[in-house]
């Protein structure tokens, strides 16, 4: 086995010793600091040593994905952080400060809390969301970190500190019972953070269970991780690498579906030797990886970007799968594109490549509903209008069903949309799953009002 490579991990508390930071500004370093003070920070060796290219920091994408920006927070956002670090503002007051803006950046987007939570007997169960009728998240206590924090994440909430923002389970027996008792659920989807930093014993325990009786109707367990891009070794020369293989090996001898779901938002990412090397591994165990990003203002918003990622992915025999739109939560005003852009984007990019690479689906919006996907810009009986699909959704009567927005060259998410033709609601709307009031006209108005 090739030597195994130690990981070593930097926060805001001690980033600044890594070699190459020297190289950043003092104002791009304090700003990093001030807004370290909201949002999470977590960086590793691995990339800062194989992905950032630091001749052209601040501009990077790699740079971008993985330090904090001054941008990140609104100006007033920022200023309020700043006044409070330099009058040295007593704990509890800075904390509410930061607990207050915090809020104001929508922690839980898309209905997460009010509608995603099942039960058994009544009872709430952790860490768990069961959206659509099929498909069951975990989210294992061990799991709610990450090999480095993606500056755009949109589960950011689960690396503040704050308790009160996290999803968890503790992994307690309600946690199979409830995925038994329900036949309808045909996969389950083990997600964080990143299930991929838990050591093997951990995985196993929430994996192997799901291969034995009682658990017939599970057709397909699925990994959500961004650990290829981030740290590959863990398949490589991480102590326990060989075993994570013979795992998923065993889920697939099984007679189950592994799906190890990745996340590439940049073909910077596919270009180690290390990257390479792991993707091999992993589909020499018979696992699909299928391959996933948002759409990312200053990262990835460019058609051709897009496209040399597909074909890198499909050249390397992994599965482009989804374009997703930047969810409407934590730094979004600094990567949203608007959605009529996102579909330009995508359409550029998917008349470019093969039909091996158009297995991808999108722009897509994971919200409140469903997921959503941009079809077309369309000119219907004189009106032009954006059209729009359910992929995916909480009736399942509604997927693959086509409706219809005003045009709208500024909206970059689906609750700033207008349904078209004069109606007022879209078809699928009931009290439960109204867009929020506010943004469904483009108001101007202050960044302090709106949750983004």
């Amino acid at each position: 086995m090739q030597k195994e490579q130690r990981i070593k991990y930097y926060s805001i508390n001690n980033y600044e010793c890594i070699p190459q930071v020297r190289l950043l500004s003092d104002e791009l370093k304090y700003a990093i600091n001030v807004v370290g003070k909201v949002l999470p920070f977590r960086i590793n060796n691995y990339v800062v040593d194989e992905l950032i290219d630091w001749t052209k920091v601040p501009d990077d994408p790699m740079f971008k994905l993985s330090f904090l920006q001054r941008d990140f927070l609104s100006p007033e956002q920022f200023k309020s952080v700043e006044n409070a670090i330099k009058r040295k503002a007593r704990t509890a007051e800075f904390k509410y400060l930061i607990n207050q803006i915090r809020l104001q950046l929508n922690p839980h987007p898309s209905g997460q809390l009010e509608h995603n939570t099942p039960t058994l007997e009544g009872i709430p169960i952790p860490g768990i969301q069961h959206k659509y009728q099929e498909t069951v998240l975990v989210f294992p206590a061990a799991g709610q970190t990450c090999f480095t924090y993606c500056t755009f994440c949109f589960r950011w909430p689960q690396f503040t500190g704050d308790n009160s923002l996290k999803f968890a389970s503790k992994q307690s027996p309600s946690f199979f019972e409830y995925i038994r008792k329900h036949k309808e659920v045909t996969d389950v989807l083990i997600t964080g953070g990143d299930p991929m930093v838990m050591n093997f014993r951990r995985i196993e325990s929430i994996i192997r269970p799901l291969l034995g009786v009682g658990f017939e109707h599970i057709q397909n367990i699925r990994i959500g991780s961004k650990v290829l891009s981030l740290w590959p070794y863990r398949f490589i020369s991480d102590q326990d690498a060989d075993n994570y293989l013979k795992l998923f090996e065993d889920v697939n001898r099984s007679g189950k579906h592994l799906a190890f779901m990745a996340h590439f938002n940049h073909w910077k990412e596919l270009n180690t030797e290390a990257t390479r090397k792991a993707v091999q591994r992993i589909l020499s165990t018979g696992t699909n990886i299928r391959c996933q990003s948002p759409m990312l203002k200053h990262i990835n918003d460019d058609a051709g970007i897009w496209k040399k990622m597909w074909q890198t992915q499909v050249q390397l025999g992994m599965i482009p799968y989804y374009m997703f739109i930047e969810r409407d939560t934590g730094p979004k005003a600094y990567f949203e594109t608007p959605l009529v852009k996102a579909f330009e984007i995508f359409r550029d990019a998917y008349q470019d490549v093969s039909g091996l690479a158009r297995t991808v689906r999108g722009p897509s919006m994971s919200a409140t509903p469903g997921k959503i996907t941009i079809e077309g810009i369309d000119e219907i009986a004189g009106e032009k209008v954006i059209q729009l699909k359910f992929l995916q959704s909480r009736t399942p009567d509604w997927c693959n069903k086509i409706f219809f927005a005003q045009y709208d060259e500024r909206a970059c998410w689906f609750d700033e949309l207008v349904p078209a033709f004069g109606k007022k609601e879209f078809f699928f709307e009931s009290n439960a799953f109204k867009p929020l009031s506010s943004k469904r006209k483009r108001l101007d108005v202050t960044p302090a009002s709106l949750s983004y």
